[in-house]
């Protein structure tokens, strides 16, 4: 089935966008072959930095996009696997000299040789540029090394700047935990805000994580715990509440500190302990709302946050300093972000003085002297959260679970953010980022998130996103990427257009992949990605080779008849479960809530009938699968609490390495806590757990047994 093709493309433009990896055509969710706008294609490829304006415009971009190696002595960033040598390209002017050697990561020194090579200079400016080439060899050590290459001639073309270049040495595939290849690991994955304690400040915390890991871990036999993205949010009202669409993805949201584990919170002054535990009682009152209020929490959290400081500042001042130091220059562009949004409000691009609005402006420097208190409290709490999330780990190991705390990779962050003002043109702008029309979003999602830009991310040596990964990766027994696909591909939409129409931009999945895997192994995790939806079908073998573990979900998994994949047939490598965060627990899905939802929201594309009929049909046959492999009596079908349990033991008899169980099906919650395509009109990541009935429930319920476990 052929789509209509809406316009004809100039070649020229097609060639562009070729030369800079962004899609003109794809095949969609329904098959069909669909061709990308003109104007959509246009603004894509203006966020890459090209002058599309007219057609003399785009012969020029294209001419310099063909050139850019030639103009370049080394390439802005080699990313190789250790396991094999690699062939660098090397460009100078034609009849010149040139040697090239690595700086090694640590100390080292190590010459390469030249190897033969035989490609016709190219013409650039006028000026003859050759290529060379020179063999990294196998076996290098992992890490970030520099190439540098010496040329003949301080006059020699081109950019002498172009002589320096990142190396980074990957492994080729990331292995296993220890243990997890004789035996499987299940664990618990939950929304850790919606878990709140008799204690906590209206929210669940970094407290609440260790707990919840305890009691997982000693009551269950889990082996790890899998939370939403802790990612940072404003530091003002309004706090966004989805934990998907962060201010930052490097920094930690301080909404999750535990005010009651404060380092160091014993040696307050007995006046000032008074003040918190008032603020404390105040906050009590948050946990038993049927809606989280995440504005009214951080303002309590706030104000004893500060309190504590006051004291508790100076005495951990040497204590933080070098951690302080480790995070460099990223630390203090979040701290002085989080300052500004507190005097001006948190979207630097509306809401802040125009001075203010470049990091590397001079006023930027001004407001960091004028202001070193508040940001030096800014750091305080970012280094709070360090200390609670390696105490949470350290709990979680520390009571048998052999992976611990796995948390959550966001797919991009709030486009007028600290990370968004931070990481300046390392984010493309006019676009943000989304989805196509899929099976259960059949008009397409928009995220409202800046993508990275694939060539500034080369030319910076992948540092942004290398110190984002480290920092996610920081006390953890593994990651999940959100959206995975977006290290291969990232469906791109110009601001104010429709999500369908976008276009899909490529990236250097070797780079991405590589580095994730590189911070991986140095961390001794597991890296799971979310691989849903319209995936091309190569991804998932490259995913599997380099180490990278799927996900399978149960409604999702159906056999080349359409009927669900039997159990024994799922992948060994990856994570399964029943459920995800982007459908209703298990026993709202089993109840159909998620379509009466979505209509009631005007989000189907068919009549409410249609979906229903199709939707009790995958439940019937779902059921009768259940059934015919001994996991549900044949009289327990529409039993909904059995069906859950049913599904469960059908999830146990998989060979995944990883196996999720959702704290929402334990407890026999209904209610979706997120429904995409929507914002104000439904009260996404704000409900807390509850249980069947709707009933908000906290740890110390679920601790006791509380709902309808599994």
């Amino acid at each position: 089935m052929v789509g209509v093709v809406s316009d004809t493309l100039p070649p020229d433009l097609v060639d562009l966008a070729h030369a800079k990896g962004v899609s003109t055509e794809y095949w969609d969710w329904k098959g069909v072959h669909t061709h990308i706008p003109q104007d959509a294609l246009r603004q894509v490829l203006t966020a890459l930095g090209e002058d599309v304006s007219d057609d003399d415009a785009v012969r020029d971009s294209l001419r310099r996009t063909r050139q850019a190696p030639w103009r370049r002595t080394l390439p802005a960033t080699v990313v190789a696997r250790t396991s094999h040598p690699y062939r660098l390209a090397v460009h100078v002017q034609h009849g010149r000299a040139v040697r090239v050697h690595v700086e090694l990561d640590g100390g080292g020194h190590l010459d390469l040789d030249q190897v033969p090579h035989d490609v016709a200079p190219v013409e650039v400016d006028g000026v003859l540029v050759g290529e060379a080439a020179f063999e990294i060899p196998a076996g290098l050590p992992l890490g970030y090394h520099e190439l540098v290459a010496e040329v003949e001639g301080e006059d020699a073309l081109p950019d002498p700047t172009t002589r320096r270049a990142t190396f980074v040495a990957v492994p080729d595939a990331l292995e296993l935990p220890a243990g997890l290849d004789e035996r499987a690991a299940t664990g618990l994955t939950t929304q850790l805000y919606q878990v709140r304690s008799e204690t906590s400040w209206g929210l669940g915390d970094l407290g609440v994580l260790r707990e919840l890991s305890r009691w997982a871990a000693r009551e269950h036999g889990h082996d790890f715990v899998l939370v939403n993205p802790l990612h940072a949010a404003e530091p003002v009202a309004p706090v966004e509440p989805s934990p998907y669409l962060p201010t930052s993805r490097r920094f930690v949201s301080p909404l999750y500190v535990d005010i009651a584990t404060l380092p160091d919170l014993d040696r307050l002054e007995p006046r000032t302990r008074a003040r918190i535990d008032d603020l404390a009682a105040e906050a009590a009152s948050l946990n038993r709302t049927d809606v989280l209020d995440r504005d009214a929490s951080w303002a309590l959290r706030h104000q004893a946050l500060r309190i504590a400081y006051a004291e508790l500042g100076p005495l951990h001042a040497q204590r933080m300093q070098p951690w302080y130091e480790a995070e460099g220059e990223g630390l203090l562009l979040f701290a002085t972000w989080w300052v500004v949004a507190q005097v001006h409000g948190p979207h630097f691009a509306t809401d802040w003085p125009a001075e203010l609005r470049d990091p590397a402006s001079p006023a930027v420097a001004d407001f960091q002297r004028a202001h070193t208190g508040e940001i030096s409290f800014a750091c305080w709490v970012q280094w709070v959260l360090q200390e609670q999330l390696a105490a949470a780990q350290e709990a979680a190991v520390d009571a048998g679970m052999r992976l611990g705390v796995v948390h959550d990779l966001a797919v991009g962050i709030h486009p007028k953010g600290a990370d968004a003002w931070a990481l300046g043109d390392a984010l493309a702008r006019g676009v943000t980022v989304g989805a196509p029309p899929d099976q259960f979003n059949q008009r397409g999602q928009d995220w409202s998130q800046p993508p990275w830009r694939p060539d500034r991310l080369a030319e910076l040596g992948y540092a942004p996103y290398r110190d984002m990964i480290r920092a996610v990766l920081r006390d953890a027994g593994g990651v999940r990427v959100d959206h995975v696909i977006g290290l291969f591909r990232l469906w791109w939409i110009p601001v104010g257009h429709a999500p369908t129409d976008g276009a899909y931009v490529r990236y250097d999945h070797e780079a991405m992949i590589g580095i994730l895997a590189l911070e991986a192994h140095r961390a001794g995790a597991v890296v799971v990605g979310e691989d849903l939806g319209v995936v091309e079908p190569w991804v998932r073998e490259y995913l599997l080779q380099r180490g990278v573990l799927g996900t399978s979900i149960v409604w999702f998994e159906q056999g080349e008849d359409g009927r669900p994949l039997p159990p024994q047939d799922y992948r060994r490598l990856c994570l399964a479960s029943v459920t995800t965060h982007d459908l209703p627990p298990t026993a709202g899905y089993l109840e159909l809530r998620h379509v009466e939802l979505r209509d009631e929201l005007g989000l189907l594309t068919r009549s409410m009938e249609e979906e229903l009929a199709a939707e009790r049909d995958t439940v019937a046959t779902m059921e009768e699968a259940l059934v015919t492999a001994g996991h549900l009596a044949p009289e327990r079908r529409g039993d909904v609490p059995e069906v859950v349990a049913a599904l469960h033991r059908w999830l146990a008899a998989t060979p995944s390495v990883l196996r999720g169980v959702a704290l929402t099906d334990l407890v026999g919650d209904t209610r979706t806590i997120n429904q995409p395509g929507t914002d104000e009109e439904y009260p996404n990541w704000r409900l807390p757990l509850a249980d069947a009935q709707g009933r908000p429930l906290t740890l110390e319920d679920v601790v006791a047994g509380a709902g309808d476990p599994v």
